[in-house]
């Protein structure tokens, strides 16, 4: 694990210990640092414990420049802007620290920046092809074992934690995001599709989705060890990441599309085209959160006018007359809860009325993201196993490897 993605990864964790702490939480936050030290002691991981000192110096200077934000006593809105920004920041450092090492071995150079194994996160389908393996022939690929390490880690907090994963970590529905309030400094209306277009639009993800399940059911368990011992396997990275940063016209006018979407429509991208959204929004049927509202407590049963946690739902959600939110497109990122003028009015809950507090939503979610990588990495199942000297070998001649 490089020190990037360990720094990543111990600050996230410590950072969710110390909000145990601030919470009341204390013994949680006890056995939680424990934990922790005994990772650093099973793994003996130089590297991981200068990660640790790096993320115990920067929370403690959080905690003295935004001692508020360091103890998680913050308004919901800036709670979940703070985690995904974050989150945003450290795959921005990893994305650097990547084409620099790619960058190298192109060059025939041996790379002195380690190359980042949170990258293969973006190899859904590999990661698919992984797990097809692992259930079907218990095996364990060795060239990009955090694809499924981190494809894994998403679909449990779709399970868990509704949509968390888009409303909370997401970085590219963050970029939408600031896409979308660019287009707004410009153009003010909010070029709602109508009623009719929207559901077909919204279907489209799901046809997406369809494909890519048909894609890895249609290949036959067999053949999958050939595939993950094959050339273009080993460089699929470099493929997926050739695809966005030399693309054809075709690719070009995709991208052109998904921009105009997404700051035509607030989330457009993550409404329409989104794999990922689409997979985590059947997931979150299964999910015990829901965003739910006390009749009683509500201002509409005392005969008053009142649909603020609708309008400030950015998935155009109709909240304010449901008792319970059952939408896929709903991503739990409570600001419907935020702006409610009345707190015992709405609330993500579990079962029971059994209300969960955004700073226990995020933890969840941070935990889910950086405890289980952690977890595999301790086992021996997250580093690529695929030797420097081959990448470099197979990056000269990328242009000629094939599926």
């Amino acid at each position: 694990m490089t020190i990037t993605e360990s720094v990543t990864l111990m600050l996230a964790l410590l950072y969710g210990a110390s909000q145990l702490w601030w919470a009341g939480k204390r013994y949680g936050a006890i056995v939680a640092v424990i934990s922790l030290f005994a990772a650093l002691i099973i793994s003996a991981s130089p590297v991981l414990l200068v990660a640790t000192l790096l993320a115990v110096m920067l929370l403690a200077l959080l905690q003295w420049r935004q001692p508020e934000l360091a103890k998680g006593n913050v308004r919901i809105n800036q709670l979940r802007s703070g985690c995904q920004h974050l989150i945003a920041l450290a795959l921005l450092i990893v994305a650097v620290q990547y084409t620099m090492n790619t960058l190298m071995l192109k060059a025939g150079m041996e790379p002195w920046v380690s190359r980042p194994n949170v990258v293969d996160a973006f190899l859904p389908i590999a990661g698919a092809i992984e797990i097809k393996g692992i259930a079907a022939l218990g095996l364990w690929d060795q060239t990009h074992p955090a694809a499924a390490v981190m494809l894994a880690v998403v679909l449990l907090t779709g399970i868990l934690c509704k949509r968390a994963f888009c409303g909370w970590a997401c970085p590219i529905g963050l970029a939408g995001e600031h896409l979308y309030q660019l287009r707004k400094r410009l153009i003010k209306e909010e070029l709602m599709p109508p009623r009719w277009l929207d559901w077909p639009l919204r279907m489209l993800k799901y046809l997406l989705l369809a494909a890519f399940v048909y894609l890895v059911a249609g290949m036959p368990a067999m053949g999958i060890p050939g595939y993950l011992q094959g050339n273009y396997h080993k460089i699929a990275d470099v493929k997926m990441a050739l695809f966005f940063l030399t693309p054809g016209l075709i690719t070009l006018c995709c991208f052109a599309l998904i921009l105009i979407i997404a700051a035509w429509r607030r989330q457009g991208f993550c409404r329409y085209l989104c794999p990922y959204g689409a997979i985590l929004g059947l997931l979150s049927f299964l999910s015990p959160l829901k965003i739910r509202r006390n009749h009683e407590a509500c201002l509409l049963s005392q005969g008053l006018k009142c649909d603020k946690c609708t309008r400030a739902c950015p998935s155009n959600i109709i909240v304010h007359t449901k008792t319970t939110v059952l939408s896929d497109e709903c991503q739990a990122c409570m600001r419907c809860v935020a702006a409610c003028p009345k707190k015992a009015a709405l609330g993500l809950s579990l079962p029971g009325n059994r209300h969960v507090s955004a700073r226990t939503l995020m933890l969840t979610v941070l935990v889910i993201m950086f405890f289980l990588p952690m977890l595999a990495w301790l086992l021996g199942y997250w580093e690529s196993q695929t030797p420097e000297a081959m990448r470099m070998q197979l990056l000269q001649m990328i242009n000629h490897v094939g599926h």
